[in-house]
């Protein structure tokens, strides 16, 4: 598995080494980038612990079944948070780490199976990231319920936490690709397309940007009132889209304002 872990390695460290750069630029949001340096090279850790317990007699891909073998690495995100969060965090992560471990398995299991509750556990989202992307990258389907064609993550059916443009060979303007924040999986999808609804009308799909970050931008829909953050990488090929759509937190507040959920909250937790 050495070099299966050096390849998550390498792009845990890529995140968190472009949230470090973000951090020392101008007018950017010093203090998530931080964090989520920090959050990265914790869970970096603990998805290697994950795949050593996967290299020595497997893991299944469902949770109940590996939680008692990966649960001392996953711990290792919680401590972190416990220790290193930002305040509103702390607290939280700190109860969380004296709980018995009936507990803090029975929470995990809760924001594993998904749904509606899913989205507001931020400290289980962050534990179980380890998990599902060390195992997706090890080629182990996840248990996790899936829906084909809905917009959410093929690998492991979360909704995805961002969306991103980039240039192909041969294709007629940018790509749009999804993003998800709980596997790291990206996957192509239309350009004109609702990820969490499915709706196609351009004129319900309205997008905003701020001139102070033109990379970024809201992409809305009228239909469900959801939303995603989008970050275009053929304006930079350097940019990590789930760490420099923390540069452009003010969107994320304009959006709310009028009235839209995001679809699956980024690494402020907005």
């Amino acid at each position: 598995m050495t070099d299966a872990a050096d390849r998550l390695q390498a792009r845990f460290e890529q995140r968190a080494a472009r949230a470090e750069a973000l951090a020392e630029t101008p007018s950017s949001g010093v203090e998530p980038l931080r964090f989520a340096a920090g959050l990265f090279r914790a869970q970096a850790r603990a998805a290697s612990g994950v795949l050593q317990e996967h290299g020595r007699r497997g893991l299944s891909g469902t949770l109940e079944e590996d939680l008692p073998r990966v649960e001392g690495a996953l711990r290792s995100v919680l401590r972190f948070l416990a220790e290193s969060g930002p305040l509103a965090l702390r607290d939280g992560a700190t109860s969380r780490a004296a709980e018995p471990p009936e507990l803090f398995a029975a929470r995990l299991r809760t924001a594993w199976r998904g749904g509606p509750e899913e989205r507001q556990d931020f400290v289980s989202h962050a534990v179980l990231r380890a998990y599902a992307e060390a195992l997706v990258h090890a080629g182990v389907e996840l248990d996790r319920p899936r829906e084909p064609g809905s917009g959410r993550c093929p690998a492991c059916g979360a909704p995805p936490s961002i969306s991103f443009r980039r240039s192909m060979p041969g294709s007629d303007g940018a790509a749009r690709f999804l993003g998800c924040g709980l596997c790291g999986t990206e996957w192509q999808t239309n350009r004109i397309r609702c990820p969490s609804c499915g709706e196609t009308d351009p004129q319900r799909l309205p997008g905003w940007q701020s001139e102070a970050f033109p990379v970024a931008r809201v992409e809305a829909c009228e239909t469900c009132q959801r939303y995603v953050k989008s970050v275009d990488l053929s304006l930079d090929g350097l940019a990590v889209p789930e760490v420099d759509e923390l540069r452009s937190l003010s969107l994320d507040l304009w959006a709310v304002e009028r009235g839209y959920v995001r679809l699956e909250p980024g690494l402020a937790g907005v």
